[in-house]
């Protein structure tokens, strides 16, 4: 916490505040996966609403996050990102959210094991209740509608009403990020991380999973070397019964994230204080486009997914936009192929940015890039292309000189079928069984474990082979 006698942040060296910026300024560009609010006068009103409201974060908040993500470019950690495709106000309950939390607590305790390295746990919750859609209207039995954007914009019942854009659900969307953060704090601050007792993170529904045992021996082996050390010490260990999360989520909204920018007392700049760390999507990082535009000012640490048609000069001229002074922990680039293309799409990336000396930390999505349909409609992902862009994503950096330092994942804690393989094997025909998403397919715990100990084995892998 910043203390009243601590001396105000001042700009040093190189940084400095962005040249023709304001909090507004992207309103000059152009904007894409915006609704259309057919009451002007009411989305103001929401919008002065949201600025007299309490901010979600903190600027401090935001600011240790940013040396941890230096961190992770440094090799120094790993960055775990993952939640809900898409938040559902319905969902905004402690059932769900524990078991959110649940599930990354275990894929970090799996990772810290096996990497020997800190795990930066940030989740996609407390703010992602937008979404972009790759087409404005869906019709059904010859009606059109449009698109459900997420409940930030509007509902997702297939009826005239509820499709209309709704800037009150703005506000309410803020109240249900401030439950949710307030609800992963108490839980957090309450030892509900204690690694003393994984049995808080127990989830009943996977008792017999063919993982139980592998997760098992990892927990059994900390807990084995915590009572050693607290043995030869004579006292407990320390800092062990709580850890550091954050949020994000995809800063596709403009009007809700200029709401919540913010400058605040004794640090300099402006933050969003919607989230510690908003992310810039594929369908909205044009070069002159709003999004980059208002992305570029904050001093957030910020992400951006980068797909297969991304062209390396244009990455790099992304990259001069949104990190000019190149600054530790500040640009995250988080590459989504698909495993079709990842072999040839992302080195010529990976070796444009390492040839300009550029500092970012590489992520890899190996959902998004892997979405398909099923006969009967459904979406889904399977588990085999899910794994194979994660090896190929190593095996690029390896080749390319690079470092892969984290992993973004679509996950949830719920017995949900949406993405098919995994431990359980399961196929298109189990889809129908437990299928919950109003958008995106999702991997189950067992799935989201088998990712994390999928990682651990292919980075020892890799580190085997380059000790030889």
């Amino acid at each position: 916490m910043i203390l009243p006698t601590q001396q105000a942040e001042r700009p040093v060296g190189a940084v400095a505040l962005p040249e023709n910026w304001m909090p507004d300024s992207w309103r000059g560009r152009e904007a894409l996966q915006q609704p259309s609010y057919p009451d002007l006068t009411a989305l103001q009103a929401a919008l002065d609403e949201l600025q007299r409201l309490p901010p979600l974060v903190t600027s401090w908040e935001i600011l240790a996050l940013r040396r941890q993500i230096a961190d992770a470019q440094e090799g120094r950690a790993f960055l775990l990102q993952g939640g809900d495709c898409a938040e559902s106000f319905a969902d905004c309950e402690s059932g769900t959210i524990s078991s959110r939390l649940k599930v990354l607590l275990q894929m970090s305790v799996v990772l810290v094991h096996g990497l020997r390295r800190p795990v930066v746990r940030v989740g996609r919750f407390a703010g992602q209740y937008a979404k972009p859609r790759s087409a404005d209207t869906e019709t059904r039995d010859g009606v059109t509608l449009p698109t459900y954007r997420g409940d930030f914009i509007n509902a997702p019942e297939f009826e005239a009403a509820a499709r209309i854009p709704d800037p009150r659900r703005m506000v309410r969307g803020h109240a249900r990020s401030a439950m949710t953060m307030n609800f992963i704090r108490a839980l957090i601050d309450g030892g509900f991380a204690d690694l003393h007792h994984p049995e808080y993170w127990d989830l009943g529904w996977v008792g017999h999973s063919p993982l139980a045992e592998e997760y098992q021996r990892v927990v059994t082996g900390i807990g084995d070397a915590l009572r050693f050390m607290e043995t030869l010490s004579g006292t407990d260990v320390h800092n062990i019964d709580r850890v550091d999360f954050y949020t994000s989520h995809e800063a596709l909204l403009l009007p809700y994230e200029e709401a919540l920018t913010r400058q605040v007392p004794r640090h300099w700049g402006w933050f969003n204080l919607s989230t510690h760390f908003p992310w810039i999507g594929v369908r909205t990082a044009a070069l002159d486009g709003a999004h980059v535009e208002y992305m570029r000012g904050l001093r957030n640490p910020i992400g951006v997914k980068v797909g297969p048609t991304t062209k390396p000069d244009e990455l790099l001229r992304l990259i001069d936009i949104l990190d000019p002074n190149q600054e530790p922990g500040r640009l995250t680039l988080i590459h989504r192929m698909g495993a079709a293309q990842i072999a040839d799409r992302l080195p010529p990336l990976l070796q444009a940015v390492a040839r300009e000396g550029r500092r970012v930390l590489w992520v890899c999505d190996p959902m998004h890039g892997n979405t398909e349909s099923t006969a009967s409609g459904l979406k889904t992902r399977r588990f085999g292309n899910i794994r194979s862009e994660l090896e190929q994503a190593f095996d690029a950096h390896q080749a390319a000189g690079t470092r892969l330092g984290g992993v973004h994942l679509e996950l949830t804690g719920d017995d949900v079928t949406e993405c098919t393989g995994g431990a359980r094997d399961l196929t298109d025909a189990d889809l129908a069984r437990a299928y919950r998403s109003q958008v995106d397919p999702r991997l189950n715990y067992e799935q989201s474990l088998e990712i994390a100990m999928l990682i651990v084995r292919k980075h020892q892998q890799l580190s085997s082979q380059h000790s030889l």
